[in-house]
């Protein structure tokens, strides 16, 4: 079976992919997080593949947590890709988080596309164990 697509179709079918591409400049997607919570804050884990440590940003404002990466996922000069799933190449997630969270010790490390970030709790929101004074 032969297609045949007269340049007119064509043109339409490339001016609607510009359009597409405007459109979702802006896109992200959300990347899987795991959190984890202990007694001593929270482990967040997130799958941020083909993102270098360059083109990732954390930024934390009041109560706020942002993830935001950039993917360094392309194709090989010299080929095409003929099937793509994940075309978008930018990330980003929002967190709220908790006030018992200690947001100036935060510690952050990126190895094999897994960012990994520990929040600890902080001091006043810390288990602590209350000596009981004898009479």
């Amino acid at each position: 079976m032969t297609t045949n697509t007269s340049p007119r179709v064509a043109e339409r079918a490339q001016l609607a992919r510009k359009e597409d591409g405007a459109r979702y400049s802006d896109a992200a997607l959300t990347p899987p997080v795991d959190v984890i919570e202990d007694s001593g804050g929270i482990t967040l884990y997130a799958d941020l593949p083909g993102v270098s440590r360059d083109k990732l940003g954390l930024h934390v404002a009041s109560d706020t947590l942002t993830i935001e990466a950039e993917s360094d996922l392309s194709v090989p000069e010299g080929l095409e890709s003929s099937h793509t799933e994940v075309g978008l190449g930018r990330f980003r997630r929002v967190f709220t988080l908790s006030k018992e969270l200690d947001t100036g010790a935060i510690s952050a490390e990126l190895k094999q596309g897994v960012l990994k970030l520990r929040i600890p709790k902080a001091q006043h929101a810390q288990p602590r164990r209350i000596e009981i004074q004898a009479s």
